[in-house]
């Protein structure tokens, strides 16, 4: 059963007030799973950060912890020794409350308050919060990249007309090329393509940490690719599979990819697997969110020829 611990009862002797009110955080584990899933479902969230399989994949560099108190989900992470607070998941009605608790809990830390990747709507409310003040920053290398369903599989249009190109000699070059929905059948296959792209990655950037962990992510998520409850597909090319993506629904119209991989010697198994996951999997969505950037500027250039329908801001405030 997953924990929920949440909030801890503290009576201070001392004080008239009669109790302190402490988030009890915990580490992130696989069994949190329905936990996280319920409190991220119950509302129209874009970021695309906020579900369970972003927060478990990078829960280790992160050290992502997590604590519930009623209908209040409280998360932290942290990098390079900085304490981070994610925005409470919870109805807006109960923002002024949740966040006071995040205050009281920095507070009790001797941390500085920071809060990293909010939705521009919680941004707003903490520049007219009236129990602190925040200098708050856009995080442009971590906004999301949400495109329509509908262009992304039929590449229709001038501006989509060199993807559409090469995804036509990719079926020309490669007849035989076959589109798979991601099985215990193939993932087997799938693990060994990751394999060879870590190989290539890890020579071009070697001193990039984020390789190595992203590959350990990708091979715990098919260890146990049912539990995650994940859509998957793959490109068989002459018994290989070239190319694999997987992601889930993000909210009510739109779905998140969280990984795409391809062979980059394969003229075109990039757009054929982007283009025939969403048209296998992902039709009946009227967004697709590919996630951010990272600041990478091959990255960024490769996302933005697929001309995004709109982005998805994210901000960090820091308390003044």
């Amino acid at each position: 059963m997953p924990r929920a611990l949440g909030i801890r009862f503290v009576w201070d002797p001392s004080a008239r007030i009669g109790r302190m009110r402490i988030i009890d955080f915990q580490d992130l584990t696989k069994e949190d799973k329905p936990v996280l899933d319920r409190h991220f479902s119950s509302g129209y969230y874009e970021n695309s950060h906020f579900n369970f399989t972003n927060f478990f994949m990078w829960r280790e560099p992160y050290h992502v912890r997590w604590a519930e108190d009623g209908d209040v989900l409280y998360m932290t992470c942290e990098w390079e020794g900085e304490l981070m607070a994610i925005q409470p998941f919870c109805a807006e009605e109960k923002w002024p409350e949740a966040t006071a608790k995040i205050l009281s809990y920095f507070e009790e830390q001797g941390r500085p308050v920071l809060f990293t990747g909010i939705e521009k709507a919680y941004a707003e409310f903490l520049e007219q919060y009236d129990g602190a003040s925040f200098e708050i920053e856009d995080d442009r290398d971590n906004w999301d990249y949400v495109y329509e369903a509908e262009k992304l599989i039929s590449l229709s249009g001038r501006k989509l007309h060199s993807k559409k190109n090469h995804l036509n000699a990719f079926r020309k070059m490669y007849p035989q090329a076959e589109y798979l929905p991601i099985t215990e059948d193939i993932i087997t296959a799938c693990k060994i393509e990751l394999n060879n792209w870590y190989k290539l990655r890890i020579q071009d950037e070697p001193d990039d940490p984020f390789i190595g962990w992203e590959r350990k992510a990708i091979l715990e998520i098919f260890n146990d690719f049912d539990y995650f409850k994940l859509k998957g597909g793959a490109i068989r090319l002459d018994d290989r599979i070239i190319a694999f993506t997987f992601g889930e629904a993000l909210n009510a119209d739109t779905a998140v990819i969280h990984v795409e991989k391809a062979d980059p010697n394969i003229r075109g198994a990039y757009p054929a697997i982007n283009q025939g996951f969403v048209e296998h999997a992902w039709s009946a969505m009227t967004y697709i969110n590919r996630e951010e950037d990272m600041g990478h500027e091959g990255l960024r250039k490769a996302k933005e020829s697929y001309k995004p329908f709109k982005m998805i801001e994210k901000f960090n405030a820091r308390r003044k």
